[in-house]
């Protein structure tokens, strides 16, 4: 009878307290807030104590969890390597194929130039330039960059990165040189499209992305399509590469050049040998072209002299 008593006695106490745990919470809040007022070092003493009891249970609590997530990351990381091993073993395949296509092209053309008495070309000279800065704006694209005539520095050199063509040298100081852009409205570059082989100019426009003209009728141009230098008219050697079409209108083709203009902080300058056309005619083409233009002078004054004499009277003695 008496356990029974006191079992009721508890379950009822227990009821109760549940119907007024709230306000028995609410009461213990308030009276927590009022003894922060009143006291707020003994409560910050009491926060570090508490505090510190519960640093080592929580941190019990959270190794399983941290261990689980490290295990989740492993997982993770161990898939992405797989991936990227598979994704590595696919393009060394690949790069022992182009590699072996290499040396095979490599013989065949030693082979060819045996038969042929091919005279290869001289070596370029390559040299790094820091850009100095980018004196372009709304009418101009061009770069200021650290070397001059003391340098070796010659008009008409071609600047690259390791992305493709950046321009050519423009102008030559003591210690600075200018070049410009394949972007500027002044530069005009000989092309190809490396799919077809379709020809064409790069003309700049003073905008990011520069046009293609002379393009031939019924050409097949696609965005995408890789455009390189085509060594015509002797300026920059064929295989430079340039950029990509954008976009192709009906009349209007566009290219995306593969350098950054905003990212050009050291440039690459190469001396290719190439003077291009005037550069190619030696001193006696040029004495030779300058004696056929002064003998045709001379023939077209003889005859308006010829011509501006009154003709002679009909049964005049000579």
């Amino acid at each position: 009878m008496k356990t029974g008593a006191v079992t009721g006695r508890w379950h009822s106490a227990r009821l109760l307290l549940q119907r007024f745990a709230f306000v028995v919470l609410v009461m213990a809040a308030f009276a927590l807030m009022l003894l922060g007022k009143a006291d707020t070092i003994l409560v910050e003493r009491m926060r570090g104590v508490v505090v510190d009891l519960m640093t080592p249970v929580i941190r019990a609590l959270s190794q399983p969890a941290g261990a689980l997530a490290d295990v989740a990351d492993n997982v993770r990381d161990l898939a992405n390597l797989r991936a990227e091993n598979a994704r590595l073993r696919e393009e060394n395949q690949q790069l022992l194929l182009w590699r072996d296509a290499a040396r095979r092209l490599e013989a065949e053309n030693t082979q060819f130039r045996s038969l042929l008495d091919y005279t290869p070309p001289p070596e370029a000279q390559t040299f790094a330039i820091r850009v100095m800065g980018d004196t372009g704006g709304a009418f101009a694209h061009s770069l200021l960059v650290a070397a001059g005539s003391k340098d070796h520095m010659r008009k008409g050199m071609a600047v690259l990165t390791g992305e493709g063509l950046v321009g050519r040298v423009a102008q030559v100081g003591r210690r600075a040189s200018r070049v410009v852009l394949i972007t500027d409205i002044t530069s005009r570059v000989p092309v190809v499209l490396e799919n077809t082989r379709t020809r064409a100019i790069l003309a700049g426009n003073n905008s990011e992305r520069p046009r293609l003209i002379y393009v031939p009728a019924g050409a097949r141009v696609l965005p995408g399509d890789r455009v390189v230098t085509s060594g015509h008219a002797g300026a920059l050697p064929p295989g430079i590469p340039v950029g990509v079409v954008s976009s192709v209108d009906d009349t209007v083709i566009r290219v995306q050049p593969f350098i950054d203009r905003d990212r050009l902080e050291v440039v690459r300058v190469v001396d290719f040998g190439l003077s291009g056309i005037l550069g190619s005619l030696d001193v006696e083409t040029r004495a030779a072209q300058a004696e056929a233009m002064k003998a045709a002078r001379e023939r077209g004054r003889n005859q308006r002299i010829k011509d501006s004499q009154p003709p002679a009277a009909e049964g005049a003695e000579p």
